[in-house]
Parts: structure tokens; C-alpha cells; sequence
């Protein structure tokens, strides 16, 4: 008789746990995200670390999927990544904020944000119609903490043409 009620018993204990685990997974509100090409460098789990519980003073840290990725406020307002290419050159606007440089993309409905002068370089991206630049503001302590990598912003009366 008891070797009747032990498969039954393991199939119980199974089938719980299976209902267990699908209801937790169902339950998570992690941000789906892909890792940058250099999100494993050591400087972006510094600046990980470093990041804002909050943004622009309502939009909240969520989880994501993917290393030394970051988003606030669900839908996201805001989407971080370390890690990315390291910009050299460009011709977007750029500007200093709290001793860190950033290029400008505007690209209507979002502006990308990427980090000049620092290697690894991290970028954000900000939803225009649901927060503004303060979101950079906010992360620039934290990303101040990359490694310089010399080059920096130039007004334009500093370049010869």
C-alpha cells in the first residue's frame, strides 16, 4: 500500500512546486533589456551600485533582465545602459553637467543621452512625454565614478574649421 501513495505523493509535491514557480514568474515586473556590448567592465558595476532608487522624484528603480542595465516607472520613463560603444566623435550638441559630458540625440518622442569622455560610456534614454533631462541630472553622481577617457566636450569657438 505504501508504495502506491509515494508516486502519488511526488506527483503532488510536483505539482505544487510547478504551480509555484509558474505563479512567481508570472508575478515578477522585470524589465526586459539586452546587455551592451561591455556591461560585464567593472566600472559599470561600480556605477550600478551608485544608481538612483528614484529619478526625477517619482519614477522608481525596476528589475531588469540583463546586467548593468537600469529603468524607472512602469511604463519606463527612463532606460539605462553601461557599457556602450564609447563615442570619439560627433556632431550632436554637447554639454558638461556636474563634470561629466554628455551628447544629445534628440529623437522626438525620446532623447538619448551618451557619456563623452568616459570609458565604459553609458546611455540613457528618457521618454519625452513622460519625464525630462532631470533623469540625467539625477544619474550623474553615479556615472561621475567611470574613468575619464580624455577627450570632452569643445565649445564651438574652440574648434578650428
Amino acid at each position: 500500500m505504501d508504495t502506491v501513495r509515494r508516486p502519488l505523493r511526488w506527483t503532488a509535491i510536483t505539482g505544487v512546486l510547478l504551480a509555484l514557480a509558474a505563479g512567481l514568474t508570472g508575478c515578477t515586473n522585470a524589465v526586459a533589456m539586452s546587455p551592451a556590448p561591455s556591461a560585464d567592465d567593472a566600472a559599470c558595476a561600480a556605477v550600478q551600485v551608485r544608481l538612483p532608487a528614484t529619478v526625477d522624484t517619482k519614477y522608481a528603480l525596476r528589475e531588469t533582465t540583463a546586467q548593468s542595465t537600469a529603468a524607472w516607472g512602469d511604463p519606463e520613463a527612463a532606460v539605462y545602459h553601461c557599457g556602450v560603444a564609447v563615442p570619439t566623435v560627433s556632431d550632436l550638441p554637447c554639454f558638461a553637467l556636474s563634470g561629466v559630458d554628455w551628447i544629445r540625440d534628440d529623437r522626438g518622442a525620446q532623447i538619448v543621452y551618451t557619456t563623452f569622455g568616459r570609458s565604459p560610456a553609458v546611455q540613457v534614454v528618457i521618454d519625452t512625454k513622460r519625464t525630462t533631462s532631470q533623469v540625467v541630472q539625477d544619474l550623474t553622481d553615479a556615472v561621475s565614478t567611470l574613468p575619464k577617457d580624455g577627450h570632452e566636450c569643445l565649445d564651438p569657438s574652440q574648434v578650428q574649421g
